[in-house]
C-alpha cells in the first residue's frame, strides 16, 4: 500500500530484517475469502499500528517483482522467488502518533514520511521498478 499524508508525502518502513538500508513501503498477504482492498487495511494496522486511513485509488494492476537470486532461498523459506500485487493508494487520516511499527510481529526497525521523489532513491534496489510504476500510477493523486 502507498500511505500518504496530508503533505503526499509517502510512509515508509526500514526493514527489520535487512543489514542493508532496505526501505519500503508495508504491504501484506491476502487472507482466504478476504478481498484485496480489506486486505491493505488489515495489514495497514498489523504493520504499523493503525488503519486510520481510506482508500482513494486502487492499481490497474496487479504487479510483479522477482527476487535476486541470492534471497530466495533466505526468504518465505526458499518456496516463492517474487511476489504479485495489488496497490491501494490510502490517504491517512490520523496523526503520526497514532503510528507504531513496533507490533506484535514488526516488519520494521523505524518508520518515516519521504517525499515521492526521494522513494526510488531509498528503497531496496530489486524493488525499484515495481515501485516507479506504481509511483506513475497514483501520480496524478501526489
Amino acid at each position: 500500500m502507498m500511505i500518504i499524508n496530508a503533505k503526499k508525502d509517502i510512509l515508509v518502513g526500514k526493514r527489520i530484517d535487512s543489514k542493508q538500508n532496505a526501505w519500503q513501503m508495508p504491504q501484506g498477504g491476502i487472507d482466504m475469502g478476504e478481498t484485496p482492498s480489506k486486505a491493505a487495511l488489515r495489514e495497514m494496522k498489523e504493520e504499523i499500528g493503525t488503519n486510520n486511513g481510506r482508500i482513494i485509488a486502487e492499481s490497474k494492476c496487479w504487479y510483479s517483482y522477482l527476487l535476486p537470486e541470492a534471497l530466495v532461498p533466505r526468504l518465505w523459506n526458499g518456496q516463492y522467488s517474487g511476489q504479485r500485487q495489488k496497490w491501494f493508494l490510502i490517504e491517512f487520516l490520523g496523526k503520526d502518533e497514532e503510528i507504531n511499527v513496533h507490533t506484535a510481529m514488526p516488519e520494521f526497525s523505524k518508520w518515516c514520511w519521504m517525499p515521492a521523489e526521494e522513494l526510488p532513491k531509498k528503497i531496496i534496489q530489486f524493488k525499484s521498478k515495481l515501485y516507479w510504476q506504481v509511483l506513475q500510477e497514483f501520480k496524478p493523486f501526489l
